[in-house]
């Protein structure tokens, strides 16, 4: 059955499962609505992947009924993959101002901007795509222009609440529209999608104002030069850094690609207050006064390229950590970045840096996503009668499913999905019973989609137990060996330890060319298929190693 046999369909092609690469798709018979298109970055099994974004497999199938990308905040999460989107997909893309031009500068980089329709559009703003028409309400999160979105369909209206928390004082006066989330909801939602990444955490968020002062508390006490690390797409933490300074007389330093380019955003489209001669350039750093200085920077999530762990190793070309500098990180770690970020803090430690980490627990960080009151607050507000908690690992979906049904929505209504589970709706009455394809695209250098499991298998294999290359040249006439065979190892042992193991390795790879040729028998593939399977038996027992073997045979 495909989808356009049915009224809606509804399903995700990331963020389900997962944090990052959220895209969610909802599909009136032939009209195409596309959320989000992130990216997140690989674990340490994935080995020389660059970036992993969703598999847009069906969206290609189907690319003459897509009718726009609706993006709803300018996180990696939700915007990194839209390069590699667009190369394949070529639909206009609607975001916000300041959203916007975090996306023009990633269509730049990838010299797609000139190509690319942009739409902006702000919480007023209604939109007609065949029988659906599209609303927006402003929501609070870690950036600036934070939307969630509302789909009037023919079954009932959908809605998705993007990224979002409730804080009544955020310091850069986005406040969340309560006041039109319970109009949607008088109005009656069918379907409410809503993010789940703190829906273990009890209680509310903290206010983003503390942070402030705690950062403020710190410059205050710093004696030397002051580092901050955060997220650059944080612009209301980069402002309180900026206030800090001012009130403490320091000059900014910005280091870091991402940092520059997003405060360069901000600045031109009006988000981020920095007074005139305020910033300076990172060779400037060492010609003013310690406590005259201030650096802010990338890297609060243990990159290994980015500017905090390239200070933290003394590698950095113009600006060093010294003792006595005070360095503040100032965000929280996202999961399976916590052994980086340790690294980094031990190394800044041995520097005779004073470290502030910890993220809410120093006060220097608090999350841009709700907690669990805030979360039922949504739903209290919204009152769907189906409900599709995203944006989450397993866990955390569970777990806003029982928050869900404490406020009153039926169990049976409430569906936890995987990526590529679709929820048809017809005559209102919501199923799942279907799948598409879905699951992960890596980007490896110039390459999209052209790295998969097998070449990940290999690079594994080689990464532990490293790889054996023999070379035999042999006679085009008479088949006889010539020269060889001549074996040579790569992270397996050390030839001039191993002498006495690599000789038997030569005098097997000798045996098995002379067994198959008294067998009358000269394929390539036969003697390099016996070649390996005689050698990793040998190399196993020898060593407990499973090396890649390359056997190469030279014909003269």
């Amino acid at each position: 059955m495909s989808t356009s046999e049915n009224a809606l369909s509804i399903f995700a092609l990331g963020g389900i499962n997962e944090i990052g690469k959220n895209m969610y798709v909802i599909q009136h018979e032939d009209d195409i609505l596309v959320i989000d298109c992130g990216s997140k970055f690989p674990d340490e099994s994935l080995l020389g992947i660059d970036l992993i974004i969703p598999d847009l497999t069906y969206l290609e199938d189907n690319q003459e009924k897509i009718r726009g990308l609706l993006v709803t905040h300018g996180h990696e999460d939700h915007i990194g993959g839209i390069p590699y989107f667009i190369k394949k997909l070529n639909v206009p893309i609607y975001a916000t101002k300041f959203t916007l031009g975090l996306i023009e500068l990633k269509l730049q980089e990838h010299r797609l901007l000139a190509d690319t329709k942009l739409i902006p559009i702000d919480a007023d703003s209604k939109l007609e795509f065949g029988k659906m028409n599209v609303s927006f309400f402003k929501v609070n999160h870690s950036i600036p222009d934070c939307l969630g979105i509302v789909f009037g369909t023919p079954e009932g209206n959908v809605v998705h609440t993007g990224d979002f928390k409730f804080d009544l004082t955020p310091v850069n006066d986005q406040h969340s529209d309560i006041h039109r989330m319970a109009e949607i909801g008088t109005r009656g939602v069918l379907v409410l999608l809503s993010e789940s990444t703190n829906a273990e955490r009890p209680g509310s968020t903290p206010t983003e104002l503390k942070v402030g002062n705690h950062i403020e508390e710190a410059f205050m006490k710093a004696k030397r030069k002051v580092f901050v690390s955060t997220f650059a797409s944080n612009i209301s933490r980069v402002q309180q850094v900026v206030d800090a300074a001012i009130k403490t007389n320091r000059k900014l330093a910005l280091l870091g690609r991402s940092m520059v380019n997003v405060v360069d955003v901000a600045m031109e489209r009006g988000y981020i207050n920095i007074p005139d001669g305020m910033l300076i350039n990172a060779q400037e750093v060492n010609n003013l006064d310690p406590e005259k200085v201030c650096i802010l920077c990338t890297g609060s999530q243990g990159e290994p390229m980015a500017a905090l762990a390239r200070l933290s190793n003394a590698s950095y070309r113009d600006v060093h950590v010294i003792p006595e500098d005070t360095v503040i990180l100032a965000a929280g770690p996202i999961p399976g970045n916590e052994k980086n970020i340790s690294r980094i803090i031990d190394n800044l430690f041995q520097l005779g840096a004073r470290v502030l980490y910890g993220g809410s627990s120093t006060g220097m960080h608090v999350s841009g996503h709700g907690y669990q009151e805030e979360l039922k607050l949504m739903l209290t507000l919204m009152k769907p009668k189906y409900f599709i908690p995203i944006h989450g690992e397993y866990r955390m979906l569970h777990q806003h499913k029982l928050l869900a049904e404490s406020v009153g929505v039926e169990s049976e209504n409430i569906f936890i999905i995987q990526n590529g589970d679709v929820i048809d709706i017809n005559h209102s009455e919501a199923r799942q019973t279907r799948k598409i394809t879905a699951g992960d695209t890596y980007v490896d250098g110039i390459g999209v989609g052209d790295v998969g499991d097998i070449i990940l298998r290999d690079r594994k294999q080689l990464s532990e137990d490293g790889m054996v290359v023999t070379v035999v040249t042999l006679s085009k006439r008479d088949r006889k060996i010539l020269s060889g065979p001549d074996t040579i190892t790569r992270g397996f042992v050390f030839n001039r330890d191993s002498e006495d193991l690599l000789r038997e390795v030569n005098r097997l790879v000798k045996k098995s060319i002379l067994d198959l040729q008294s067998e009358n028998r000269y394929q390539w593939n036969a003697m390099k298929q016996d070649i390996r399977k005689s050698l990793g038996q040998y190399l196993f027992a020898q060593t407990k190693r499973k090396p890649m073997i390359l056997p190469i045979i030279i014909e003269v």
